[in-house]
């Protein structure tokens, strides 16, 4: 399906549905190795798939989310005064948590969904999210792109890099916290 095959399912990847996106970028990173594709552009429609998915669930989120969680959250024990928060939540640290919510498995289809409640910068909200995605649609480009003729070891390169997005994003929020809570204190100083 070439690449727009790839922006296509990665869509769906990045939206609600659940595909997995080791199934569609490796393949076309081996295709580019072969010199059938271009590595290039498939890594440009890779993030151009994941921001598309992740726009239409940005979308659903402001068009739903609120009333949905205000009329049925009850139910799933979301109170007002918890969606609340989480809004403001979302409102100060949307950034980080868009960004290393993208490197996360199962998580990076569903960090869309606070940004849209919360009304995150449509700006923003792409920015982190491309860069996010972007950094997984590299590391699956490159793994097929280098191993594709191999599949187990496509496979035991992506685990070990997921392993390693996920000890990079835990770095990343200790430092996000530090850095917080140096400028909250520097602030009470002041």
């Amino acid at each position: 399906m070439g690449y727009p095959g790839v922006v296509a399912l990665m869509f769906l990847e990045s939206s609600f549905f659940p595909f997995p996106s080791e199934v569609v970028v490796p393949p076309a990173g081996y295709l580019a190795s072969l010199g059938r594709m271009n590595l290039w552009a498939v890594i440009a429609s890779g993030i151009l798939g994941s921001l598309l998915g992740a726009w239409f669930n940005y979308w659903v989120a402001v068009k739903f989310g609120r009333p949905f969680f205000e009329k049925y959250g009850r139910y799933f024990g979301v109170t007002p005064s918890s969606l609340d928060k989480a809004e403001r939540f979302f409102a100060r640290h949307g950034h980080v948590s868009t960004f290393t919510g993208r490197l996360l498995p199962v998580i990076r289809q569903y960090v869309s969904l606070p940004a849209g409640v919360s009304r995150m910068s449509l700006w923003s909200f792409s920015l982190y999210t491309a860069l996010g995605s972007g950094i997984w649609v590299v590391v699956l480009a490159l793994a097929g792109y280098w191993f594709g003729s191999n599949q187990d070891m496509v496979h035991r390169v992506v685990t070990k890099a997921s392993f390693g997005l996920i000890a990079f994003v835990t770095l990343i929020v200790v430092g996000y916290v530090v850095f917080m809570l140096k400028k909250r204190n520097g602030e009470r100083i002041s």
